[in-house]
């Protein structure tokens, strides 16, 4: 017998708050939940870091934001910059009160005093250089401490590495030389990593001493920058793959001129040396927007998709690319680390288009502002996953009827069975079970069929299978926002063996 999820009934009180709101001053998306975040940024070495660290403060109001270090690399071995990252925060200063404008009240934007309150900057050394002076600590590895040890949170504190971590080198290296195993491993166990590559010999020396430690990399040949996933931001034309498939107008100079480099913030975004943003996916990859979840790499984010390294270790902490099979531009199909960020591409560049409107005043700007659509679905909102258990067969209802945008734009509503997730093989069709999606109601509800427990179960289990609703709006520029529903299958009528 098919089964059916019922949707649930509004509160009267919710109905009536939603009832009296104009299209206007509607709610607009909030961010309740702010991970951890903590930056180490070569900045200097080339433009890119000044780059993502403008993203970055665009985007800072969905996060708690506790330092902001600058560190050597590969290519910038023995100089930190700190001075270059207050330059950017200048910037900000003169628009974070715009940008209050269009921040819910619970995520305001922080002072631009708080920001150059939490710059510091890691040893002017080169990777294990660091660490010959044994529980040495730079002004950045104290400030790392501190928030490693900030026992008041008991959220997971997330590094995003932009350049070398000499700097979380060093802090573990104190940290295990000034407490117990025991009282070690649970500080380690709260934190989070997710780096562009291995830009020092730090990297690979932590993973070794570490494994426990949950860490998201590139793993690549030295200098193989083409073969890793986060040039899918920007650079297919560069490096030369996946021709044909992102759109590579929306990367452009002239595209980034027109759109980023507005106000006085965006006159911190400098041209591009090599490729736009390099260091960008792992904030990406932060960014909530209801497709992803940062405790899952595999699910995928518009930072990319990561697979444990090793599925069968008794440690399974360290993520590196995953393979998404993506149809281009061109109509071709793509299979790719680098299309597990394009795809997504025209909806990251143009929320960050609207973002880096709203840092102008109406008297510089010659366009209304536009807003995230809020995703309603089955009488729930916020970013969270919906989570639904269904057996082989049946039937779920879905109903986005209540999304709205605060805007008042018209909204276009698709939904997709996101394959990739479900499984570990390169090619995910034939090898996960598809959903029959029916759509109603202008595409505001769906009728998904789960399928059968062929090509769905095996003698390990069922699938958890993904199903994304991506809802558009018709504002300039468009704005994207999902909600992901993840699909645990049951075969109720299999016989234990």
């Amino acid at each position: 017998m098919k089964s059916f999820l019922c949707l649930p009934l509004l509160s009267a009180a919710l109905t009536l708050a939603l009832a009296s709101q104009t299209n206007w001053n509607r709610s607009l998306l909030s961010y309740p939940s702010k991970p951890r975040v903590f930056v180490l940024s070569d900045i200097a070495n080339e433009p890119d870091d000044s780059e993502s660290l403008v993203r970055y403060l665009v985007y800072s109001n969905q996060f708690q934001n506790e330092g902001l270090v600058a560190v050597t690399s590969t290519w910038l071995p023995d100089k930190v910059h700190p001075e270059l990252m207050l330059e950017v925060i200048d910037g900000y200063e003169k628009v974070v009160d715009n940008l209050n404008n269009h921040a819910p009240a619970d995520s305001p934007y922080q002072s631009a005093d708080y920001l150059r309150g939490i710059v510091s900057h890691g040893p002017a050394v080169y990777g294990m250089k660091a660490l010959e002076n044994n529980n040495a600590c730079s002004p950045g590895t104290e400030r790392l401490l501190n928030s490693i040890t900030n026992t008041s949170s008991n959220q997971p504190l997330w590094v995003l590495s932009w350049g070398g971590v000499n700097v979380l080198a060093q802090a573990l290296l104190n940290i295990s030389l000034t407490h117990s195993a025991a009282e070690a491993a649970a500080l380690r166990s709260n934190i989070r990593v997710c780096t562009i590559s291995d830009q020092d010999d730090t990297g690979a020396w932590i993973r070794h001493n570490w494994p426990d430690i949950h860490y998201i990399t590139s793993l690549h040949g030295f200098d193989q920058y083409n073969v890793a996933a986060w040039p899918g931001i920007s650079g297919e034309q560069y490096y030369n793959f996946d021709q044909g498939g992102p759109d590579s107008s929306l990367v452009s100079h002239e595209w980034l001129e027109k759109n980023i480099r507005i106000g006085p913030l965006g006159a911190k975004y400098p041209d591009f040396k090599f490729i736009m943003e390099g260091d960008t996916p792992t904030l990406l990859y932060m960014i909530q927007t209801g497709l992803s979840d940062v405790e899952y790499p595999r699910y995928g984010s518009w930072g990319g998709r990561y697979l444990a390294v090793c599925n069968t270790c008794d440690w399974d902490n360290v993520y590196s690319d995953a393979v998404d099979r993506v149809t281009g531009m061109n109509n071709q199909t793509f299979a790719s680390n680098h299309a597990t960020i394009w795809r997504w591409r025209q909806a990251f560049q143009y929320d960050f288009a609207a973002r880096m409107q709203w840092t102008l005043s109406a008297s510089e700007t010659n366009q209304t502002w536009n807003h995230q659509p809020v995703v309603i679905l089955n009488g729930t909102g916020g970013l969270n996953f919906m989570r639904v258990n269904a057996s082989v067969g049946a039937t779920i209802a879905l109903d986005a009827g209540e999304t709205y945008d605060p805007d008042g734009d018209g909204l276009s509503f698709e939904w997709f069975q996101y394959l990739e997730p479900s499984t570990y093989d390169t090619h995910a069709k034939g090898n996960v079970g598809e959903l029959s999606i029916t759509v109603g109601s202008g595409g505001r509800t769906a009728s998904v069929e789960v399928p059968s427990a062929e090509g769905t179960c095996d003698q390990d289990g069922c699938q958890l299978l993904h199903l994304i609703l991506q809802v558009e709006d018709s504002g300039t520029p468009p704005l994207t926002s999902y909600r992901r529903v993840l699909i645990q299958v049951s075969n109720s009528t299999a016989v234990d063996e």
